[in-house]
C-alpha cells in the first residue's frame, strides 16, 4: 500500500522549533517531489514549501523564508521540514503531499499534480 505518514507535530511556544517528518511506505521519496501544506482552522488550505526531484532545489512561502527548511533523507525514505522561530500564525494541520514518480520536477511554486496525500499532523503554537 502506497502511503505518507507525517509525524512530529505538538504544542510548541512561540518562538519554539519543531521537525516534521513526512515518511514514504511503498515507494521511494527520491522519485517524487514533496510538499508541504497547512490548514488553519476556518481557512482555505495553503501550499508552505516544496522541494524539486533530482536538483534538490526548495520553494518557501514567503511568511516562512528564512524559518522553514526542507530536506530529504534517502536512507530513510523521509522529508523533513525543520521549523524554527515558530509563530502563531503557524498554527495549523500541516499535510506533506507527492507528485510523481518523475525524472525531473522543479519547484518553483508549490507542488501541483498532486498524487498522495499524508493523513496530516496538529502544530499548535502557543503560550
Amino acid at each position: 500500500q502506497l502511503q505518507l505518514v507525517e509525524s512530529g507535530g505538538g504544542l510548541v511556544q512561540p518562538g519554539g522549533s519543531l521537525r516534521l517528518s513526512c515518511a514514504a511506505s511503498g515507494f521511494a521519496l527520491d522519485n517524487y517531489a514533496i510538499g508541504w501544506f497547512r490548514q488553519a482552522p476556518g481557512k482555505e488550505r495553503e501550499g508552505v514549501s516544496c522541494i524539486s526531484v533530482s536538483t534538490g532545489r526548495t520553494y518557501y512561502r514567503d511568511s516562512v523564508k528564512g524559518r522553514f527548511t526542507m530536506s530529504r533523507d534517502s536512507a530513510k525514505n523521509t522529508v523533513y521540514l525543520q521549523m524554527n522561530n515558530l509563530k502563531p500564525d503557524d498554527t495549523a494541520v500541516y499535510y506533506c503531499a507527492a507528485t510523481g514518480p518523475v525524472r525531473y520536477y522543479y519547484c518553483s511554486g508549490y507542488l501541483r499534480d498532486v498524487n498522495y496525500w499524508g493523513q496530516g499532523t496538529q502544530v499548535t503554537v502557543s503560550s
